[in-house]
């Protein structure tokens, strides 16, 4: 989390009072989350992965969080961000032997070896990264996830839900940061070839005839990013109130073209930045 300024203040009334000035993010709401797009849910998954990390390795060593709960979280540009760390910790426990190490949680426990130093392994490190699969990545992570893609994530999931010398955030980051490729396994799909024909307009957008979608990019209409044009035929063949579609100009944060699907196309606009695609029929 961004600290922009800290002011040191002693009074009569309130002592020892440090107030901290910090970057303004949105409240996380897990309802809200998981109706957004994949790419966001990943986006905000894999910010939370380089979180785990660094955590695992920061200067001061392997630091926990004792409250990780999405409460303690907020999004800021898309991405997730700690926000209070009043239960941060440093301390690994001591022990004199394996049993010592013991963890539990709700649903599972965990026993970590003691070292010869006398301290549980990876306490830290695998606190914060089973709060993680349990508030976060069994959530955002598989739902309506790209089928090419879910082989990896149930890996992932499982690496992080299990005791697994795998489950570590230094392999989170190394599996998970590759699909950042615009021109990655997830980006691109298997489409079927369309036995649909498709009339070309460029320069050309249709400002109405909108429909509702899910997941869509904007709560009035069906918007939805694709990779490419037959990925687009393929969205608009799966919808039977989709008619036409417009490609836009932007791109998501992965690389992959903004789209408008259409109802009809009686009202075509010019626009020098859209081009709009109409199904013909016979």
């Amino acid at each position: 989390f961004q600290l922009y300024g800290y002011c040191y203040q002693d009074s009569n009334d309130i002592p020892d009072t440090l107030t901290t000035i910090t970057e303004l993010g949105s409240p996380l709401e897990m309802i809200q989350l998981l109706q957004t797009s994949w790419e966001d849910r990943f986006r905000i998954c894999l910010s939370l992965v380089r979180l785990l990390h660094y955590l695992a390795h920061s200067p001061l060593g392997s630091v926990t969080l004792l409250d990780f709960r999405p409460r303690q979280f907020v999004i800021v540009d898309g991405e997730l961000k700690v926000t209070d760390l009043d239960d941060a910790s440093i301390e690994e426990s001591s022990c004199t032997s394996n049993s010592d190490c013991f963890m539990e949680f709700p649903a599972r426990n965990f026993t970590l070896p003691c070292s010869v130093e006398g301290r549980c392994q990876s306490m830290n490190e695998k606190r914060n990264l089973y709060n993680a699969y349990r508030f976060f990545f069994t959530y955002l992570l598989p739902h309506s996830a790209p089928s090419s893609l879910r082989p990896l994530l149930d890996k992932i999931v499982n690496a992080t839900g299990n005791r697994n010398k795998r489950g570590n955030a230094k392999y989170l980051a190394l599996e998970l940061s590759p699909s950042l490729s615009v021109n990655s396994e997830f980006t691109q799909k298997c489409v079927k070839s369309a036995n649909t024909k498709y009339r070309r307009v460029p320069e050309a957008f249709i400002p109405d005839e909108n429909y509702r979608c899910w997941p869509s990019y904007h709560h009035k209409g069906c918007l939805l990013s694709v990779f490419d044009v037959s990925e687009a035929i393929e969205i608009c063949d799966s919808y039977s109130q989709c008619k036409a579609f417009v490609l836009t100009n932007q791109t998501t944060w992965t690389g992959r073209q903004l789209v408008f699907f259409k109802m009809a196309s009686n009202h075509i606009m010019p626009d020098p930045d859209k081009i709009t695609y109409v199904k013909v029929t016979d």
